[in-house]
């Protein structure tokens, strides 16, 4: 496995193969790698010739008291998992290089950004485009693996590459998750034994609203106001949202027809955890 830290040494790398024929594949990640990854990881290497994990913890997706200093950096960890998984290049960039000075341009996709984490965390989805954009131009993967876990920002990068034609497969792989259903995630480790025995109750809330859409239930505030009685029952819970949207749009649904994404997203402490669940009848 070869370990890249400048842009420069990634575009020459990518040079080389333009003539092979090679199928490169990319998964995007800030670090701190888990299981989740790791089936990202594989099912690129299931499909590609070569794999590109990056691994850029981006300033500009983080807003003020976010957490971006305290973020974890696991670099050893995540170089030994990705060579134990065959990964062909480990893109570790520093931010002078992802950003040099006099670096201005923003991306923004307006369309599914504009609600939920779009409203809670203002500007993140712009830098997750504007990094995203820099890594499709760097790496151009002809195959993206990114997590379920993360909707909106999957559907955010959708849209981007169909856009601005970037000319990427764009693979949306299932939510990895705990025994207990709670999605993993890096803030996961921020959870007391106490909150982290809490934090389940997200997931069930999901499920409940899942399973009252495929009992028949088709008003998106009948489904929501089930999903909140299973969060009032945990008092250590704060919810932030819960929503029943169009798969596409992430525009809220008043009734659902033949499919649904159930989003939510709650506060445990001073930890912000998100799921979803994707519906079809």
């Amino acid at each position: 496995m070869q370990l890249i830290r400048s842009v420069k040494a990634l575009s020459a790398w990518r040079r080389k193969l333009e003539r092979e024929g090679v199928v490169v594949g990319l998964v995007p990640t800030m670090g701190a790698l888990h299981a989740g990854h790791r089936a990202l990881i594989r099912a690129a290497r299931l499909s590609c010739d070569a794999v590109v994990v990056s691994l850029f913890v981006n300033p500009r997706q983080f807003g003020p008291g976010e957490g971006l200093a305290r973020y974890p950096r696991r670099l050893r960890q995540d170089a030994s998992l990705c060579r134990a998984e065959g990964v062909d290049v480990l893109f570790v960039p520093s931010r002078e290089d992802m950003y040099p000075a006099g670096f201005g341009t923003v991306v923004t996709v307006p369309g599914p950004s504009r609600r939920w984490e779009g409203e809670a965390r203002p500007g993140h989805f712009a830098g997750v485009a504007t990094v995203v954009t820099k890594l499709m131009a760097l790496v151009r993967p002809h195959l993206a693996f990114l997590g379920q876990k993360d909707y909106q920002q999957t559907a955010v990068i959708r849209r981007l590459v169909t856009d601005l034609g970037l000319g990427t497969d764009v693979r949306v792989r299932p939510t990895v998750r705990d025994p207990d259903g709670v999605a993993l995630s890096s803030r996961n480790d921020y959870l007391t034994a106490m909150q982290r025995r809490a934090a389940p109750v997200l997931y069930a809330a999901l499920k409940v609203g899942r399973a009252a859409l495929l009992a028949g239930t088709r008003s998106g505030v009948r489904i929501r106001k089930a999903m909140q009685r299973v969060l009032s029952s945990e008092p250590a819970v704060r919810l932030e949202y819960l929503a029943i949207c169009d798969p596409e749009t992430l525009e809220p649904l008043r009734r659902v027809k033949h499919k649904a994404v159930l989003l939510g997203a709650i506060r445990i402490g001073k930890v912000r955890l998100i799921d979803n669940l994707v519906v079809r009848r």
